[in-house]
């Protein structure tokens, strides 16, 4: 009886939302949502290129300098206080560059090591594009305490599935 009471309930809902988005009122509310997201989305993919930009994390130069050293070495301008050599500190780091790299749908937590030593950060592992090794990089830089972002990520290239 539950479970037909529940179905009923769901029903109506569903009729409900399709009515609602079926009205001018509910095309035009999705309309202007979609507007805000591309509009925010692409202020968002604005900020990220010119950051990508100024850090020389564009894929020719990541390509570039796997090939001459096979790694992906950036400094920031300003050097953080010895200060940062505090084990708990370097922890905190780890731990904040993993929570971003979990938190993005582009990078895959599970395939990038990461490891801090005096806010040195290094990172190890694989993803399926240069620009995802900018992106790690770039997440990394923007951590508070970072002095230096050592990248050892490999592009591996993903097999298709039939």
């Amino acid at each position: 009886m539950k479970i037909f009471f529940a179905l009923l309930v769901g029903i109506a809902v569903g009729a409900s939302a399709v009515c609602f988005y079926s009205t001018n009122q509910g095309k035009s509310a999705v309309h202007t949502t979609s507007d805000q997201i591309e509009s925010s989305t692409k202020a968002a993919r604005d900020v990220l290129q010119e950051k990508l930009r100024m850090l020389d994390l564009q894929s020719e130069d990541i390509k570039e300098d796997l090939a001459r050293t096979g790694q992906v070495v950036r400094r920031k301008a300003r050097e953080v206080s010895q200060a940062i050599a505090d084990g708990t500190v370097d922890a905190r780091i780890t731990a904040t560059i993993k929570g971003k790299l979990v938190a993005n749908r582009d990078l895959s937590a599970m395939s990038i090591s990461v490891n801090t030593t005096s806010g040195v950060v290094t990172m190890s592992g694989s993803v399926s594009s240069p620009e995802d090794i900018g992106k790690a990089v770039l997440l990394a830089m923007e951590t508070d305490g970072v002095r230096e972002v050592i990248s050892s990520i490999q592009v591996k290239k993903v097999a298709k599935t039939h």
